[in-house]
């Protein structure tokens, strides 16, 4: 069970406080009464060391099933099976609540289970949802190829005009699905806009913002209803687990996605959700040095002669810049980034080929080490090629997530393979 009681202040800020009596407060291992700051949230939301062994950690619990006391006292400690609850992966989902200002959330065994179970809790057969045109390619292709031959029906927007999705609304819009900054072309989206006309229309507005890991974005702070987190990318951060996770606003909708989880039985399981209440603790430090490498390799690339484009949130000729600095926090504009280069596709998919180490060529992003993908045959392969196309992925589109290696290192490196091209 968790020993600590959690709570967001009004203003945003985690409280984290002990249980022990008020006059223990000043005692070691007691919590005072300040509002704690994000980096010290993330740190020690939901975690308190164990009573009985004074372990800083939460321990890993690896048991499927929890002996009762009584029939009469069956759940009386909370816990009966894992594929329900389970102490760990409870814990990091009370951390994740906490970090992202939520009620409640729900932690799964990958990021496409975080999505497909957002579309469930809130839509069935007959229902309407507007989703952005460019989203993560499993996000596109559980759209078109899943759900809607269960009946359900979606349009593909472009969300950078609010406008084009209130004229999309119809008398079934039950669900309006955003993504910021959109993966990978980094659109991004008004989520006060957007969130005003799904409260005006009756429906829910979930935004995945796996791009923007809350240090940068809290999406619940802006009117979302939910936030859907690929907990593969920045809070775990190392290439080690895959995760998702849904952070919802209200007990209605937290109790609607767990209800989803417990029938599908996709819950985290407790080892990933060990590692990742680890590795979560540095997400702040991380996207810092993400954000830093990334201006600066984003500025290296749009002084090139052989680069005719770049696209970063943090640079003065990013279209949607205005935004950018409306919504992201700190000046952080995150880890992520994409050029095009002369000779298009061919000289494009050449640099992809060339690129040499502390650089590597795989799917995944907002990991510690810095990743090159090359979108059309790799994350967005799921796409139709002329919906790939429209939104501006094209085949030799350059997808870029810096890690925290030294700036010069990725520069020089990339300096070199631009060389080649």
């Amino acid at each position: 069970m968790l020993r600590a009681l959690n709570r967001v202040s009004a203003t945003g800020a985690s409280h984290v406080r002990s249980l022990a009596p008020a006059g223990a407060r000043f005692k070691a291992g007691t919590w005072g009464d300040a509002p704690l700051r994000d980096d010290t949230t993330l740190v020690h939301a939901a975690v308190n060391p164990d009573q009985e062994t004074g372990a800083i950690l939460t321990p890993l619990y690896l048991s499927t099933t929890f002996v009762q006391e009584s029939v009469g006292k069956y759940l009386a400690k909370g816990y009966s099976y894992s594929r329900t609850n389970n102490p760990t992966t409870s814990t990091l989902e009370a951390k994740l609540a906490a970090v992202e200002h939520g009620f409640g959330a729900s932690a799964f065994g990958t990021g496409m289970a975080a999505t497909t179970s957002a579309v469930f809790a809130t839509m069935k057969a007959g229902d309407h949802c507007i989703i952005t045109d460019c989203s993560y390619g499993g996000t596109n292709r559980s759209c078109r190829e899943f759900f809607t031959p269960l009946g359900m029906e979606f349009s593909f927007v472009d969300f950078t005009d609010p406008e084009n999705v209130r004229k999309a609304i119809k008398s079934n819009t039950k669900l309006i699905f955003s993504e910021t900054p959109a993966n990978p072309v980094l659109t991004l989206t008004d989520l006060d806009a957007i969130s005003k006309i799904a409260k005006e229309s009756g429906c829910y507005h979930v935004c995945d913002a796996t791009f923007a890991p809350p240090v940068m974005l809290r999406p619940l702070d802006h009117g979302c209803d939910m936030v859907i987190q690929s907990l593969t990318k920045f809070y775990e951060g190392h290439n080690m687990m895959t995760g998702g996770a849904v952070i919802s606003k209200t007990q209605e909708l937290h109790d609607k996605v767990k209800w989803v989880q417990n029938v599908n039985g996709n819950i985290m399981n407790p080892f990933c959700a060990f590692i990742i209440l680890q590795t979560s603790k540095t997400m702040a430090l991380r996207v810092r040095q993400q954000s830093k490498s990334a201006m600066a390799v984003a500025r290296f690339l749009e002084a090139h002669p052989k680069v005719t484009k770049v696209m970063y949130p943090g640079l003065e000729s990013f279209p949607q810049k205005e935004l950018a600095d409306r919504y992201h926090r700190d000046g952080l504009h995150g880890g992520m980034l994409w050029f095009d280069i002369v000779g298009g596709s061919d000289a494009g998919t050449k640099l992809m080929d060339n690129i040499q180490r502390p650089w590597s060529l795989c799917e995944n992003l907002g990991s510690t080490e810095s990743i090159i993908t090359a979108c059309a045959v790799m994350t967005h392969a799921n796409m139709l090629k002329e919906d790939r196309m429209k939104v501006g992925i094209g085949d030799g589109f350059i997808r870029v997530s810096c890690g925290i290696e030294d700036t010069e290192d990725l520069i020089s490196t990339l300096a070199a393979a631009l060389e080649t091209c």
